[in-house]
Parts: structure tokens; C-alpha cells; sequence
């Protein structure tokens, strides 16, 4: 599964850079995120409950972020496990283009899902990972608005 989305959020690139890389930032913004630990600046730990159609599963998970294009791009790979309802893996590239105040945002991710996940369809996977993804991004943006007045 792919999803390519785009993002105008109205704060500078250093500040939108910033805020990728806040674990409260992330945290508040993650869809059903319980958890979010940083163990390094590149190592990241979550604890996310997700209910996916009929199933609903916590899932444990590491990401790793690759900062080495910042703060123009980074990506970001990750592993979750959500016990019998099946495990999901993936990654992100994420482009930010700076646009005097404003940033864009883009974005391509891919995933993988397996166990009961796997056999909900293709369709309803995806479209809730599109509708979290823009649940997430929705946050972010206000998050970033808000420390860019402050």
C-alpha cells in the first residue's frame, strides 16, 4: 500500500523540521498514540491503539528516522506489532520545500500489513490509513501553527 499526500503548513521549514522531530508534538498528533519514547535521535518507540473495521488491536512498534538530507527531507522506517491482530511495517519520505513563511509538506509512504489486517481487504486498509494519515497531518498543521504564533 502507497500514500502520497502534500501539506501546506503556515510556519517556516526549520520550525515544521523541529516539530517532526518533537516527541510530544508526534505524540499528541499520532492518531490513538498512548505512548512515544525516545531513546535516541534517531530511535523512537510507540504504543498506539488503531481499530481497523471489526478490529481493533494495540500495537508496539520502533521507528527509526534518517536525518541525513535535513532539514530539506529525512525518511523514516518502522515495525508494529499488534499480538493476534497482525503486525504492520513500513516507511516514509518525507520533503519539505520552503516557501518563505510557509512549508510544504510531502510525503510517500508504503506499507506492508500481515495477520487478521491482512485478510480485512485491501480497500478498507486503505482508507483508513488514508483517513489517519489525514487526521495526522491535520493535527500536525494546527501543532505547528500554534507554536509558530506563540
Amino acid at each position: 500500500m502507497n500514500l502520497i499526500d502534500e501539506i501546506e503548513i503556515p510556519a517556516p521549514r526549520a520550525t515544521v523540521y523541529a516539530a517532526l522531530n518533537d516527541p510530544e508534538i508526534l505524540r499528541d498528533c499520532i492518531p490513538g498514540c498512548e505512548e512515544l519514547i525516545q531513546h535516541s535521535e534517531t530511535e523512537l518507540e510507540a504504543k498506539v491503539v488503531l481499530k481497523i473495521g471489526p478490529v481493533k488491536a494495540r500495537f508496539t512498534g520502533h521507528v527509526t528516522l534518517d536525518p541525513s538530507g535535513a532539514p530539506e527531507r529525512f525518511s523514516l522506517a518502522g515495525e508494529g506489532s499488534g499480538g493476534a491482530a497482525g503486525f504492520a511495517k513500513g516507511g516514509a519520505d518525507v520533503v519539505l520545500e520552503d516557501r518563505g513563511s510557509e512549508t510544504l509538506l510531502s510525503y510517500t509512504a508504503k506499507a506492508e500489513i500481515g495477520g487478521k489486517l491482512a485478510q480485512l481487504g485491501s480497500r478498507l486498509v486503505a482508507a483508513t490509513a488514508k483517513k489517519l494519515s489525514a487526521k495526522f497531518f491535520a493535527s500536525f498543521k494546527d501543532k505547528v501553527a500554534e507554536t509558530a504564533d506563540a
